[in-house]
């Protein structure tokens, strides 16, 4: 089942046969200026004879949020089939940028993640060649990159493909024979427009601090980064002594600096130095233990800063995220974080090279870190560089395999934070942690290590032990020495007993065991660790079932991730949690066999239950993700005995394998009587249901009445995306009276139900009272993709006498076996009167094979054709 579904095409991504994607637009910011370089760059990559490009210019200047407009550009223009957007960073790395260039071309099964960069380099180039006309944008060069080593072809004017580069340096454009293209400091106007847009409109209606501030702008030197630092950081200041202040802080500190890029480091530090509060710079200055260029997520780094005891200790860990997430605020109005989204979707932020710059130049002095992340480092720093007065070491991402007697640090008495996660570190020896006595943090994550030296119990004032994923882990030491341990994440590990000494952690408040392997949990170890927030243990590991009775004592329990032996001991855990009035903020919590991770804050599963009938104590936790899997015994999910009827914040459900289930919702003569299921429901996934006849069920006797009711109700009314596969008794799919409640709906992906008839039908009964030459108009106004796959008894997409109102939709896409699909609905427009079969959705593009398209019918309607837009697949 969990391969079935692995497997199973996303239409999203494109079914089976669906060719390459452009590339993805990249999070800009405003541009202010800039036209006349942006025209030039937009030129030179129009113009044929033209193949590489070098954009240049000071640290700060804007080279990447102008080429950040360019590729999104290029996505919109479709002048090239592929759009490559690859971070360089100061330390060049072939590896990570073949790597890179592989995950933006998709490369999946043939892509070797490790071994000869020689013939990971044949295997790029080839693929390169392969890719049609593309454009190669590599950011942030420090120094000359070969191409031929990195596995990139030469582009020239005859294929149509381009390499763009950003660089600090001009030299390295030339070197590489781009076309050169400067990028130059922003005019007076510009830079004065865009500092009163960063620093708000009331003060441009304050007439005694318009002088000063324009003499502010020009401190500036034109820069845009510290156009939007400075800014950032007088936004809210009406007193014009303080932006005279502010000037002449300015004025002195460059004053004392010589050189273009300490200048640049000064006017930054400007805003670090305005931030006040020690504990907030503490926090801005741990972002640069991280790599350059590294997006770092945002719930990680507060867990970091909760860590180090940057956020004061509060009475809920909730509160303690709530302080980081403002802090996070105040540091990204500042301009000195950047919010992202990360590459895997998620809420994070990052550091502007120049920032990092500046951040790193505080850390050499006071606090002292010592910062060699992402450096590709095969061995420790030499002794000379672990100086007694270091406070943070970060070592992390980088190639150690090995920590050689010979380097240990020797006097390292004011070291609290030790970092060296995701280095392949085998061994570390005895004396390493011998001289490191005020130590309080030690992230070893994605290590390689089988155990840990004993002398880790000598660390007193350890209050952090992160593990994490060290997959190699079977053993540890006896933790009961570790009084002051206050984390500790084994999630990952392969040990198989709970290290001795755990239940003496009374600090403990987090405390991570997603192990597979573990055993048990210890009889009477979890009711002694009373103070934990955050507990979580390996979601499919029954060998660690959780018991009520344990769990009770944890009054001050937030979070949590484990298995329940069965329904009965699920509903005693929730029972006592709503007598304690006490709330889960967090949960995954899983319900006998398990094999599928939750996504959302507040997740059910439940799987191979039998006998079971859908009752549950759900309401008061808040639910928001469900899973049913393998509960051959249930029916339906909602109806008069369900308790699901009442999970009305219910946002993903997805119901796999069941063999019994007919229906989702069963109507019965009491429908009225409970409230409307689903109203928040945004995503509904069935899969492999294979007496599932529909959505929604009216048994024998319900009449029109009630089913007018539920579409008058809030039912499905937030439901964006429903996918269905393998669901073989499927005949219709959406019924005509539910689209009212579907006004939301964007994506309808249709696979493997063999034999479905029609996507959306209208009962007979709905045609007589309209009469059989009136048109049934089946209205989603929000529907943007609709795809098939294997669908081998499809004849339409809506019943004959309808028609489809769905202005927004962008794509159809048939794969295959859908080839009794001979006819496409006609469309009118949502406003106006546009006739059947002379209109289309004007951003609709058909996709499939091209046999299948000439295969279709069009009857006495042959002009529809060419109102449709088809592309089809390649190969």
């Amino acid at each position: 089942m969990k391969k079935f579904l692995d497997n199973a095409p996303n239409a999203s991504e494109g079914l089976a046969t669906n060719g390459p994607s452009a590339g993805l637009p990249l999070p800009t910011s405003e541009l202010v200026g800039e036209e006349a370089v942006r025209n030039e760059i937009w030129a030179c990559l129009i113009q044929e004879e033209v193949s590489k490009i070098g954009v240049w210019g000071m640290g700060g200047v804007g080279k990447t949020t102008i080429m950040k407009h360019i590729h999104n550009d290029l996505l919109k223009e479709q002048r090239f089939e592929r759009v490559i957007w690859v971070t360089i960073s100061k330390e060049f790395n072939v590896m990570k940028v073949q790597d890179d260039i592989a995950g933006a071309l998709k490369l999946k099964e043939d892509w070797p993640r490790e071994g000869d960069k020689l013939r990971r380099a044949a295997i790029l180039l080839e693929m390169l060649k392969n890719a049609g006309k593309h454009v190669l944008i590599l950011d942030d060069v420090w120094d000359k990159v070969s191409v031929v080593e990195v596995g990139i072809p030469e582009p020239s004017g005859g294929n149509g493909c381009k390499l763009v580069v950003t660089t600090r340096s001009e030299h390295v454009c030339k070197y590489m024979g781009c076309k050169v293209i400067k990028v130059k400091p922003l005019s007076e106007e510009e830079v004065l427009i865009l500092f009163l847009n960063k620093v708000g409109p009331n003060i441009v209606q304050s007439p005694t601090i318009m002088p000063t501030l324009k003499l502010v702008v020009k401190e500036c030197a034109g820069l845009p980064l510290t156009i939007v630092v400075v800014a950032g950081t007088m936004k809210g200041e009406y007193s014009p002594r303080i932006w005279k202040n502010a000037l002449k802080d300015l004025k002195d500190r460059i004053g004392k600096v010589e050189g273009v890029e300490a200048e640049v480091i000064e006017r930054l530090k400007f805003s670090f130095d305005h931030l006040k509060d020690e504990k907030v710079k503490d926090c801005f200055l741990y972002c640069a233990l991280y790599p350059e260029d590294y997006e770092i997520h945002k719930v990680e780094l507060i867990e970091c800063w909760i860590a180090e005891i940057f956020i004061d200790e509060m009475d809920t860990r909730q509160e303690m995220e709530d302080k980081g997430l403002s802090i996070l605020k105040r540091l990204e109005d500042n301009c000195l974080l950047e919010n992202i989204t990360t590459q895997f979707g998620l809420h994070g932020i990052k550091m502007h090279d120049a920032v990092r710059d500046m951040a790193l130049s505080i850390t050499r002095m006071n606090p002292r870190y010592m910062i060699q992340a992402g450096l590709q480092l095969e061995e420790l720093p030499e002794k000379e560089q672990w100086s007694p007065d270091i406070e943070k070491v970060s070592l992390m991402y980088n190639s150690i395999s090995e920590i050689s007697i010979d380097v240990l640090p020797t006097k390292c008495q004011l070291l609290t934070t030790l970092l060296l996660q995701h280095n392949p570190v085998k061994k570390i020896p005895y004396s390493f942690f011998i001289n490191m006595p005020c130590l309080s943090v030690l992230n070893l994550s994605s290590a390689k290590i089988e155990s840990l030296p004993n002398s880790i119990s000598e660390l007193k004032n350890l209050t952090t032990l992160l593990l994490c994923d060290c997959e190699e882990l079977r053993d540890l030491p006896c933790l009961s020495m570790l009084q002051e341990l206050k984390k500790l994440d084994l999630c990952g590990t392969k040990i198989e007993e709970v290290p001795e000494g755990m239940d003496m952690l009374i600090k403990l408040r987090y405390l991570d065991l997603g192990v597979f392997t573990l055993k048990e949990i210890p009889a009477g170890l979890l009711p002694k660790l009373v103070h934990l927030q955050h507990l979580g243990f390996h979601w499919n590991n029954k060998r660690t079932s959780l018991k009520a009775e344990e769990m009770e004592p944890l009054k001050k329990l937030e979070c949590l991730t484990g298995c329940f032996e069965d329904i009965s001991e699920f509903n005693k855990f929730i029972s006592s949690m709503q007598q304690s009035k006490k709330n889960l903020i967090k949960y995954s919590l899983h319900m006998s066999s398990s094999f599928m991770d939750a996504t959302r804050d507040k997740t059910v599963t439940i799987g191979g239950v039998q006998n079971w009938e859908g009752e549950l104590i759900m309401h008061p936790i808040e639910i928001q993700e469900l899973n049913i899997f393998h509960c051959d015994y249930l029916r339906s999910l909602v109806d008069d005995n369900s308790s699901f009827k009442n999970a009305i914040g219910l946002r993903l459900c997805r119901i796999y394998d069941c063999k019994g289930i007919e229906c989702v919702v069963s109507l019965s003569s009491f429908a009225s009587s409970f409230a409307y299921p689903f109203q928040s429901l945004e995503m509904l996934n069935l899969l492999a249901l294979p007496k599932l006849s529909a959505l929604i069920m009216k048994d024998a006797g319900i009449g029109s009445a009630t089913t007018s009711t539920l579409a008058s109700s809030a039912s499905f009314s937030h439901l964006k995306e429903f996918k269905i596969v393998d669901c073989s008794s499927m005949k219709t799919l959406l019924p005509h009276w539910l689209l009212p409640n579907l006004q939301n709906l964007e994506e309808i992906h249709v696979l493997a139900c063999s034999q479905l008839v029609e996507i959306l039908g209208a009962e007979t009964s709905e045609v007589e009272e309209k009469g059989s030459d009136a048109l049934i108009k089946f209205h989603l106004p929000k529907l943007r993709e609709l795809s098939f796959w294997e669908l081998p008894n499809l004849k339409s997409i809506c019943s004959k006498s309808g028609v489809m109102v769905c202005d927004s939709l962008q794509l159809i896409q048939v794969a295959g076996d859908c080839y009794k699909l001979k006819r496409f609905p006609p469309f009118v427009p949502l406003v106006g009167n546009g006739q059947p079969f002379a209109y289309a959705p004007p951003s609709l593009t058909i996709r499939s094979w091209e046999e299948w398209w000439e295969w279709l019918e069009w009857d006495d309607h042959p002009n529809f054709k060419n109102v449709l837009r088809f592309n089809p697949f390649a190969g």
